[in-house]
C-alpha cells in the first residue's frame, strides 16, 4: 500500500488514503485487517490514476464514476477510488449515489505514517466527519474510538 502512495506521488497525482487504512495512518501503526485501500483522489487527474494502475495489473471491477470506482489487481489488492471535485479555498465535493454529496473541509487533508513511511491522508476531523449519521458497525466502533483517542492528543506520527 504505501508502495502504491509513493507510485503516485511520483507521478504527481493527489491522492490521499481513507478509510480504515487513514485511521491507522494518523495513529502511525496498523490496527486491524484491510479488505482495500480506500482513496481521496483529485478528479482532475482520475484518467491518469487508472492508467497508472492499469500499467500494474489493475482492472476496473466496480464502475459507479462518478461516485466511485473499485480497481483490483492481479493479487486481489482491491483500490477503492473516491474523486473528489476541489474548489478555489481547498475544500471539494465527492459526489454520492441519487444526487447526494459528501463535503471535504479544507482541513480535511493531512499526512500520517504507516510503516514508517509518511502518507497523504484525511483528517482526524474529516474521518470522524465521515463516520456520523449511520448505524455505526464494529469496524466503525473500533475506528471511531481510535479517533477519538487521536482527536484528544494531536501528533501527527
Amino acid at each position: 500500500m504505501t508502495t502504491l502512495m509513493e507510485e503516485f506521488a511520483a507521478h504527481g497525482l493527489r491522492t490521499w488514503i481513507a478509510g480504515g487504512w487513514a485511521v491507522d495512518a494518523v495513529v502511525g501503526r496498523q490496527t486491524r485487517e484491510h479488505g482495500d485501500l480506500d482513496l481521496a483522489v483529485d478528479a482532475t487527474q482520475l484518467d491518469e490514476l487508472f492508467a497508472l494502475l492499469r500499467r500494474q495489473g489493475f482492472a476496473v471491477t466496480v464502475d459507479w464514476l462518478p461516485v466511485r470506482a473499485e480497481l483490483t489487481g492481479p493479487d486481489g489488492r482491491q483500490v477503492d477510488v473516491h474523486p473528489v471535485e476541489f474548489r478555489a479555498d481547498g475544500s471539494g465535493v465527492q459526489h454520492g449515489l441519487d444526487g447526494a454529496t459528501f463535503g471535504y473541509a479544507a482541513d480535511g487533508f493531512t499526512e500520517g505514517s504507516i510503516d514508517g513511511r509518511r502518507v497523504p491522508c484525511l483528517s482526524v476531523a474529516q474521518q470522524l466527519r465521515f463516520r456520523a449519521g449511520y448505524p455505526p458497525r464494529e469496524v466503525d466502533r473500533h475506528d471511531v474510538a481510535l479517533l477519538r483517542r487521536a482527536e484528544a492528543s494531536p501528533s501527527v506520527p
